[in-house]
């Protein structure tokens, strides 16, 4: 019996294994030291195929960060959602975001530590994308309901959530001796009493 050989994605899941290749080398290598040959190579498609999906390595990690940055969001939409109180949903928010950190390390490097200026210049900051603004979002409403005291929405936010950021780099480089998830709750705890009224 002949052995077949495996069968290529087509379509969406080609697209799809395009962008989880590209995603662990941009994450792994970086996005400079990567070429559209070092993806082709490892997906094991023809160049022909990067070029019909995406164009070329810039639309390609575009593409990538909208769709990585789309999916964030989603999650973080979610775990507004089921948390009560803006206090709950902030602690929901970073439980997700140290969830996602543990389990897509690669994904979540490719979002906070990529230079996404540098080949992304015409793409708003991080800081605008949705997800972090709906993470601002919840802070503002909180003001409003006299849970958090007023200030600077974007202070409010960098107090809330920048130690939980910080964290997630260490996770990223490694640096953290235990899991994020036993930070989890004095990490909230010092964002919380930064910002509660």
């Amino acid at each position: 019996m002949t052995k077949q050989p495996p069968t290529r994605p087509r379509g969406e899941a080609m697209r799809r294994h395009i962008l989880e290749t590209a995603l662990r080398l941009f994450s792994g290598a970086g996005y400079f030291n990567t070429s559209i040959h070092d993806i082709r190579r490892e997906a094991g498609v023809s160049i022909g195929a990067i070029y019909h999906h995406f164009g070329n390595k810039e639309l390609l990690a575009r593409a990538l960060y909208d769709d990585l940055l789309q999916r964030m969001d989603g999650d973080i939409q979610r775990a507004i959602a089921s948390g009560e109180g803006t206090r709950a949903q902030c602690l929901a928010v970073i439980k997700k975001l140290f969830t996602l950190t543990e389990e897509q390390p690669a994904t979540m490097s490719f979002i906070l530590l990529a230079k996404h200026r540098e080949f992304l210049s015409d793409h708003p900051s991080i800081c605008s994308s949705q997800p972090f603004m709906a993470m601002r979002g919840v802070l503002e409403r909180g003001m409003a309901q006299d849970e958090v005291r007023a200030m600077d929405p974007w202070v409010a936010a960098t107090a809330m959530f920048g130690g939980a950021l910080r964290m997630m780099n260490l996770a990223l480089d490694g640096a953290l001796e235990s899991p994020l998830e036993s930070y989890l709750q004095e990490v909230a705890e010092c964002g919380w009493r930064a910002v509660k009224a």
